[in-house]
């Protein structure tokens, strides 16, 4: 009911419509950017020496002449292995009333694998990154 008139529709003409505005509050969110702090980064590189062990193998071949100097009925075989052991025989002809073949010498051939432990050092690199805050104490 409205303050100053009655149930009935006393000073208002009961042919008319009677309007009343109804009001109502509506809230609008939105959000703003704001400026709260500036960030910099920088990249540096750094080097450290730095020192590896590693093992290294490898192979010798030894050789080893051994003098024969011995008359042979026939040539031994030009090349022979025994155990790890490659031998190769070297002859020659020799004038003598009759020829023969004189066995002159050996090679006698060994292979033996070597290890040695080394030290290598080289330069590496590697990136290091610096964040600094322009605004302290505010958040990004």
């Amino acid at each position: 009911m409205i303050a100053g008139q009655d149930h009935d529709t006393g000073s208002f003409p009961a042919s008319e419509s009677l309007k009343l505005p109804v009001i109502e509050e509506k809230l609008v969110v939105g959000s703003q950017l704001v400026e709260t702090g500036k960030v910099t980064i920088t990249k540096e590189v750094v080097e450290e020496e730095v020192s590896v062990n590693g093992l290294i193998s490898s192979e010798e071949v030894l050789v080893e002449r051994r003098e024969i100097n011995q008359y042979v009925e026939y040539a031994p075989e030009p090349i022979r292995q025994e155990g790890n052991v490659t031998i190769i025989s070297v002859v020659k002809e020799v004038l003598v009333v009759e020829k023969k073949l004189m066995l002159v010498e050996e090679l006698h051939i060994t292979k033996r694998e070597t290890q040695e432990e080394k030290t290598f050092s080289q330069t590496l690199k590697k990136e290091i990154i610096n964040v600094s805050r322009e605004n302290p104490g505010t958040d990004i």
